[in-house]
């Protein structure tokens, strides 16, 4: 059991925990395969994979890894052709808007960590709605890239609390490793993308199945109760 007291920040992964991406991630790798010829991956199959960005999206799509031959080419496509169409069928996930705003109301600042790199984060963040972030790091702001703490501790600094007065929430158990590597406050959520991987067996200090679920849990803390998960 975990107790947890009032956070003065939150920060959050992004894809498949603020923006559900898979969609246009799933186009773009889809279109990698209809130039070569082959049949569309169901959506079903790729969808789990999108807070793995190109590796997960190639490795389901195509059975390639990083190191493999051909891996590379694919990537610098598949990375072409979503550039070019982020905001086609993304969206904030239901409930995502008004927990943020509940974050403002309650006087808390909220950042993103997401290891997507900058160059998709950046103008993704004004198309998709989340500009007024306090901060936002992405996968190539800092040497190191999630599950190592380094961007994580990069937000806090950034936004001026330490990191124990963090909570971080994510949909992938490389979230959960960073912020505990980080001293913060994990939150695995679980509407997100999270695919085969059991977030129960992940250790996070909280398991929330909604924003609402989260902000709730949230305001609870703020209002000086203490809370056991």
């Amino acid at each position: 059991m975990s107790f947890t007291t009032a956070p003065r920040a939150i920060l959050f992964d992004l894809d498949g925990t603020l923006a559900d991406t898979a969609p246009d991630l799933a186009a773009a790798v889809n279109r990698l395969r209809t130039d070569r010829g082959l049949a569309p991956t169901p959506y079903d199959i790729l969808r789990p994979t999108a807070s793995h960005g190109a590796r997960g999206m190639i490795g389901a799509a195509f059975g390639l890894q990083p190191e493999d031959e051909g891996f590379v080419a694919l990537r610098d496509e598949f990375f072409s052709y979503y550039e070019n169409a982020m905001m086609v069928h993304s969206s904030l996930f239901p409930g995502v808007g008004t927990l943020l705003a509940g974050l403002a109301d309650a006087g808390l600042a909220w950042g993103i960590v997401t290891n997507k790199s900058a160059r998709f984060t950046d103008p993704l963040m004004p198309m998709i709605g989340l500009d007024h972030a306090a901060c936002v790091i992405s996968g190539d702001t800092t040497p190191h890239a999630k599950p190592h703490p380094a961007p994580l501790l990069e937000a806090a600094r950034r936004i001026g609390v330490a990191p124990e007065q963090c909570w971080y929430v994510g949909d992938d158990l490389r979230d959960i490793q960073g912020g505990r590597a980080a001293g913060m406050t994990t939150v695995a959520c679980q509407w997100g993308y999270c695919g085969a991987s059991e977030p129960a067996s992940w250790e996070a200090d909280h398991l929330v199945d909604t924003p609402e679920a989260l902000l709730a849990l949230v305001l609870a803390s703020v209002g000086g109760v203490t809370l056991a998960a």
